[in-house]
């Protein structure tokens, strides 16, 4: 089962496990802080869906700083037939998310409403939820992730200088293993001008018809600045940065 169910997620294939396998970047190498803070942000994504027919729509992503000294990761699509809402509590240390509360929900027009829950309690080593109506307790890995926080940890480890990437992510009342590489540099157009991006994928079975690449920023502290996804029966989606404001 794939981590990323809906179009504010991330997904890809196998192919660049080979290629990038000789080239991994260890953070000592990149001459990245090993110690960096996460900074706060806002940025817009334009979304489109082709489903048979172009749907349009906006994706807002947010990192915020609470008062007790966790943080606030939110992502907001909206286009005519659907609303998505999804929402991380979290603490961050030592270049890792700790996930603590996570919050999924979906609704539109002519779509079945969908939720999904999970509560990770690290003290007690368990993880609780719902997920499609059901109740799951599981017991808790070492760096477990949920499914937004993996986003958030794979933009971080990129900009450590990590190349190729294996997380364990709790979603669907049990674990994935998802894995993840840096394929190539490439430049971007964008609404402001030609950027440059390390191009990322998600490394999936040689049988999987769904491909998932992702674009980086470098200088604009590795944020996302694309998504395209395309599913098997050849309908894709794909997000392009519209706007952005880091360290507010």
């Amino acid at each position: 089962m794939d981590s990323y169910r809906s179009p504010s997620q991330l997904l890809p294939r196998p192919g660049a496990w080979v290629i990038i396998a000789a080239c991994t970047v260890t953070p000592a190498m990149s001459g990245a802080d090993p110690h960096s803070e996460l900074l706060p942000y806002e940025v817009t994504y334009t979304a489109s869906m082709n489903k048979g027919i172009a749907i349009d729509g906006t994706a807002t992503r947010t990192l915020t700083p609470r008062d007790d000294g966790t943080w606030l990761y939110r992502t907001d699509v909206d286009s005519f037939i659907a609303e998505i809402n999804e929402s991380l509590i979290l603490r961050w240390e030592n270049n890792r998310v700790i996930p603590l509360s996570y919050r999924y929900k979906l609704s539109g027009f002519l779509i079945k409403d969908r939720k999904e829950s999970i509560d990770f309690n690290w003290e007690a080593g368990t993880a609780t939820g719902e997920y499609r109506k059901k109740r799951f307790t599981l017991e808790l890995e070492e760096g477990a992730l949920d499914p937004l926080g993996l986003q958030l940890q794979l933009s971080q480890d990129i900009r450590r200088g990590l190349r190729e990437m294996t997380y364990r992510v709790v979603d669907g009342r049990s674990y994935d293993t998802d894995r993840f590489a840096v394929i190539d540099e490439e430049p971007l157009e964008t609404s402001n001008g030609a950027v440059s991006t390390l191009k990322a994928e998600k490394i999936r079975e040689e049988s999987s018809k769904r491909e998932t690449l992702m674009w980086f920023a470098p200088e604009q502290d590795y944020l996302l600045i694309r998504l395209r996804q395309v599913e098997p029966d050849g309908s894709s989606y794909e997000l392009k940065l519209s706007k952005s404001e880091v360290g507010h």
